[in-house]
């Protein structure tokens, strides 16, 4: 096998459930990056090659899946704006202040979140947002500009987009719908992948003969995803989230205690 094609593969992967699930594909993406090319007898990739492949697979699932929610109505353009601008603006605070604080200190305090975060969106709620209007969707700015805020200082801090915390927030403390949630969350982390791949790919940390089929693939991949995901019914989108996002927290907290 090629290598162009494993990264066609895993592109088409990781965009599916990007567009499935609303989120931007790294929680997928990078374990699948760090330890698929081996099982094919490919040379590891190194943590920083998988860094610019994952943001660059992120902004191209986004992108791709934002497009087939917005078209079943399920992207409010507002939460979008005003999340997208807090989350960017936290995020530049967080990793410009990354350095005071231990890396493994941080990674363990983001998995104890994402594990609460998969508790979280277990919980019922009032509307799971199966036949729900973006345009009409009320909340607090108040909320949404605070849970962003948070999850990109995060986020920021430990080099992690945080959509996995960022949904079930939405859902549980701002009182967004479960669709409009999703949809939003990819236009929401489109904005922090763009600043991602702007600054990796002007430091050249972008395997640019890696990245092009990954995103190729992804973007198809993702439009499925969006379409499969209003299919299903959110209370199962929710309970797909929550296995994830623990995943995730596991993940993390490994790396906390086995750097």
């Amino acid at each position: 096998m090629d290598i162009i094609v494993l990264m066609a593969g895993l592109g088409l992967a990781a965009g599916f459930m990007s567009g499935l699930l609303g989120i931007g594909g790294g929680i997928v993406m990078a374990p699948l990056l760090l330890y698929t090319p081996q099982i094919f007898g490919f040379a590891p990739l190194s943590v920083k090659v998988v860094a610019g492949l994952t943001i660059m697979q992120g902004l191209v699932s986004c992108l791709s899946g934002m497009i087939a929610h917005r078209r079943f109505r399920f992207v409010s353009d507002s939460l979008a704006v005003l999340m997208g601008a807090s989350i960017f603006i936290a995020a530049l605070i967080g990793s410009a202040g990354s350095h005071f604080f231990s890396n493994r200190a941080l990674l363990a305090v983001l998995a104890g979140l994402a594990f609460a975060a998969a508790v979280l969106v277990l919980k019922p709620v009032d509307d799971e947002g199966d036949s729900a209007d973006a345009s009409a969707v009320r909340y607090s700015r108040f909320r949404a500009v605070s849970v962003s805020a948070f999850v990109g200082l995060l986020g920021g801090l430990v080099g992690q987009g945080g959509s996995f915390i960022l949904i079930p927030l939405m859902i549980a403390f701002v009182k967004i719908p479960t669709r409009i949630a999703i949809g939003s969350n990819l236009a929401i982390v489109f904005m922090s992948s763009l600043a991602g791949v702007i600054g990796k790919a002007a430091t050249g940390q972008i395997e640019w003969h890696l990245a092009i089929p990954l995103a190729v693939a992804a973007m198809p991949a993702a439009q499925l995803g969006g379409m499969a995901s209003r299919r299903v019914p959110a209370v199962y989108l929710r309970k797909s989230l929550a296995v994830v996002i623990a995943i995730a927290a596991a993940r993390m907290g490994f790396s906390a205690i086995f750097p």
